[in-house]
This record gives C-alpha cells, structure tokens and sequence, in this order.
C-alpha cells in the first residue's frame, strides 16, 4: 500500500483442498484475526491480529480506472489491548472471525487468503494488494483462485460483518 492508498483484487476460492494443490499452508505465516465495525460512512473498522491491535479509517475512492480493482483512502493505527476490547463492545453487527494466510506470489506480491469462522465458516477468499492500478489491471491470478468478486459488495468485509450465515451469501 502507498499514500494510504489500498489497492486490491479480491476472490472466492472454491475450497482449501484446491489451494492445498499448489501452496504448503504450514510454510505461510499465519495470522488470527477478529474484526469488528464502528461505523460505515466511513468505515472505521477495529482488529485483532494475534496479539496486536488497530483501528483503521477507510474511504472507498470513487474514480478508479478499473472496474474489478477496489481503491480505498487507508489509514491504519496502533491500539492498545485494552483500548481494543473497550471499543470492540460497542461494535455494530457481527464479529468476523478468520485465519489470515500469507501466500508469496511471483512478481513481490503477496496473496491474503482467509479462512473464515464462526457465522462465515466455509468462506474462503484470497485478496491480493498492488502498488498501483496498472499492476493490478495487468495480474493473472493463480490457477487456484476463483472468481473475481472485487466489484461485488456482498464480499466487502462491512457487508458480511451483517450476515447471519454463509448461506445467505
């Protein structure tokens, strides 16, 4: 990410035996995250990452030259354990729950792929972040990756932080 900017592709995966084919899941770091939504309008957005914590601020920026590439504004701060669980009570929605899999990629990228829980459990994506709009534009995903689902809202983490089951998706 540059400026603040996120600029990323994000997809389904069909399942954890297809990415198995081609990545060693116990080479990748590994994270657990939790993730909770203050507000929408703009998303302000709190975490867990193992053992550290973060409030970030997001903006979706509107003129973007690719129509399956998501650009957001981005800032992202430090919490304390303490600060973390004080505002994680006032969340709206659901906490989303996931395991977060740091997949390196040809070219210096890095594939996030997470592995929901709880009410999400099934949900597999994999999002990939880009220096910029042309990098982006020009990114052949991996035989393992499924559809391209960066333009569909129902795959934003705010909107699934309100569904009651994956079903429902």
């Amino acid at each position: 990410m540059s400026n603040n900017l996120e600029i990323e592709k994000k997809y389904i995966v069909e399942s954890l035996d297809k990415v198995m084919e081609y990545v060693d899941l116990d080479q990748c770091t590994k994270l657990f995250i939790e993730q909770g939504y203050l507000s929408n309008n703009p998303t302000i957005r709190v975490r867990k990452y193992n053992n550290d914590y973060c409030i970030t601020y997001k903006s979706r920026i509107k003129n973007t030259s690719s129509k399956d590439v998501i650009v957001n504004r981005e800032v992202e701060l430090p919490l304390t354990e303490e600060s973390y669980y004080h505002m994680i009570d006032k969340i709206d929605y659901n906490l989303i729950k996931k395991t977060r899999y740091k997949i390196e990629l040809e070219q210096g990228l890095v594939a996030e792929l997470d592995v929901f829980d709880g009410k999400l459990k099934g949900l597999i994506m994999v999002e990939v972040e880009f220096d910029n709009e042309k990098v982006a534009d020009k990114f052949v995903e991996p035989k393992w990756f499924g559809k391209n689902v960066s333009a569909d809202k129902k795959y934003k983490n705010l909107f699934l932080a309100q569904v009651e089951s994956v079903d429902l998706l």
